[in-house]
């Protein structure tokens, strides 16, 4: 239990310091990608796949890693390249995404660098719609690329967006049309769920690209002399964004005593032990893991009732 605790203790000191660390990696060619390392569980070399029948052709297979069965996925391939070969020669980055556990089939793996998220950026203008970057930074004058794991996620395996009968009731979806929340993902595919979720229960919705965008937002509501708490009934951010993270974003806006009764949920495909430490520690109202309909909407549901 204690080593636990200093593991917890000695990650929460990068939280609210907008830093993060990124492992790198390559797939086909010489182009750098990076993943943060909050999502690897570990890196091994390719194990022996089990291909699995009229699968999609992104999951290349399945490995026994540990005890557990685990789905392999060709990052290259779900990025729209030609796929990697599954050998001794290439790597599986074991990562956990949204609760699930998953590896990513890489040709090679680099190092881990420690970065702040100011130095990680959206990806560029005229990109396209169907690229699948999240954000971009430069590592030693190389660019580095992220990728939308969500995005890739999402294709290969979609999640229902619906939420179960009796979740919400009538009396509270007319109490919510009054009522807006503010999200904020850098992920389109995430943005687009948690909106259709909302308005599912009947808020209006405002959703923004990253932490530094949303408190310019903010900040310049309470510079028109307009409270946030009153504006939004609550705030649902995600936790990794460029320029500013979700941890950081909360520490901004608890720091503020203009905006700083915002109710505010981090709401994160990261998983594991160190998350109530961190939304502890800067001073979030709750967690949720993505992406469960009836989870956040249950949450938006409770604030409704409370704050009507």
């Amino acid at each position: 239990m204690a080593g636990v605790m200093d593991s917890v203790n000695q990650r929460t000191q990068l939280v609210g310091q907008n830093r993060l660390e990124l492992l790198l990696f390559r797939l086909n060619g010489k182009q750098l990608y990076g993943i943060n390392v909050f999502k690897v569980r570990e890196v091994l070399q390719c194990p022996k796949l089990t291909v699995l029948p009229k699968s999609n052709p992104v999951v290349r297979g399945v490995a026994n890693i540990r005890g557990a069965t685990i789905p392999i996925l060709d990052l290259d391939m779900a990025t729209g390249s030609v796929g990697l070969a599954a050998s001794t020669d290439t790597f599986v980055i074991i990562t956990e995404y949204n609760t699930k556990i998953q590896g990513f089939l890489v040709h090679s793996v680099e190092r881990i660098v420690n970065m702040n998220w100011e130095e990680i950026h959206p990806p560029p203008k005229g990109t396209g719609r169907d690229h699948y970057l999240t954000a971009v930074t430069r590592v030693d004058n190389q660019l580095v690329e992220i990728i939308d794991v969500e995005k890739i996620l999402a294709e290969v395996a979609p999640t229902s967006e619906a939420i179960s009968v009796g979740v919400v009731d009538e009396e509270t979806h007319s109490k919510a049309v009054s009522l807006r929340v503010l999200t904020v993902d850098d992920s389109s595919v995430a943005r687009k769920q948690v909106t259709r979720c909302l308005q599912t229960v009947g808020v209006e919705v405002v959703a923004l690209n990253d932490g530094r965008q949303a408190l310019e937002y903010l900040r310049k509501m309470v510079d028109e002399g307009k409270r946030p708490e009153e504006e939004f009934l609550m705030l649902i951010s995600d936790i990794e964004m460029p320029e500013m993270d979700g941890y950081t974003l909360t520490a901004e806006i608890r720091s503020d005593p203009r905006m700083q009764k915002l109710h505010i949920i981090l709401h994160t495909s990261l998983s594991g032990v160190f998350n109530q430490a961190m939304v502890k520690k800067v001073g979030a109202d709750d967690f949720l893991a993505k992406f469960r309909p009836d989870d956040l909407a249950a949450r938006v549901v409770d604030r409704i009732k409370a704050a009507v």
